[in-house]
């Protein structure tokens, strides 16, 4: 596989640093009663390491030359299974429960393969992924700081999300443009969060973080009034980016019980 020639169509790029390569394995420490999904194996940097450590590893593989290089490679191994498909439309749930997911995610993919997963995280235990460092920063950020909004508010509502260290474009074939960054992301306990309507959640989010510069108060105003907003307990003249999820979480309850209450 080391004579795969990347394909810039699926953003391919190869880890090739093998003190990265030990140290996501520190930090993902697989365990031989773990079942470990691997999201685009590439050209196997970290799957030789996850195949003997783990109990099984599933590899999702979408360039069909890398897969079938994956499944010569490993084809007298029971505890490796390799399957050519698209990581956004895999069936997750078919592989267990208790899934440790792992993967250096082509950037062109992260954001829409991130909430894909999140619709299966009940079957999730945790995820280590290799993003660009600019998404971990949003995924992480704290009220307040300049990288928070609708990214870390619409995933933190169900993860806990921990930035574990940088990762320098030199480490890769080809070098992105980029520096990237690995993250740890562990699903939340059901109910952390009561939110009564995940859609509407969303709308009220991007309304906010649209016009972030404006208060909540005129950002907010096509969906509910100052009046509105004091009665929740949300001062009208802090800035969008100032409100913790809880916040938001309780505007979009409060529209989502005015909207019942209309109809």
């Amino acid at each position: 596989m080391s004579g795969h020639r990347p394909r810039k169509r699926f953003g391919q790029h190869f880890l090739t640093d093998p003190g990265v390569i030990d140290a996501i394995l520190r930090a993902i420490d697989p365990q031989q009663s773990d079942i470990v999904v691997e999201i685009g194996p590439g050209r196997g940097a970290i799957t030789v390491p996850l195949a003997a450590r783990a109990g099984h590893l599933h590899c999702i593989e979408l360039d069909r030359d890398l897969a079938a290089a994956l499944r010569k490679r490993y084809a007298g191994h029971d505890n490796v299974t390799i399957h050519e498909a698209d990581a956004l439309r895999f069936d997750y749930a078919s592989l267990g429960d208790s899934l440790r997911i792992v993967g250096n995610l082509p950037y062109n993919i992260s954001t829409p393969l991130l909430f894909r997963l999140l619709e299966c995280r009940e079957y999730i235990a945790d995820m280590h992924f290799m993003l660009q460092k600019e998404v971990v920063d949003r995924m992480a950020a704290t009220p307040g700081s300049k990288a928070y909004g609708r990214l870390g508010i619409m995933l933190r509502c169900h993860l806990d999300i921990e930035a574990l260290f940088d990762v320098d474009r030199r480490c890769f074939d080809p070098p992105p443009a980029v520096t990237s960054a690995v993250v740890r992301l562990r699903p939340l306990a059901a109910g952390n969060f009561e939110i009564e309507d995940h859609a509407l959640l969303g709308r009220v989010v991007a309304t906010a973080f649209s016009q972030r510069r404006k208060t909540v108060r005129n950002a907010l105003k096509s969906l509910l009034d100052e009046s509105e907003l004091e009665a929740l307990g949300i001062d009208p003249g802090l800035r969008p980016e100032a409100l913790p999820i809880g916040e938001y979480v309780a505007l979009a309850n409060y529209l989502a019980r005015r909207t019942d209450d209309s109809g």
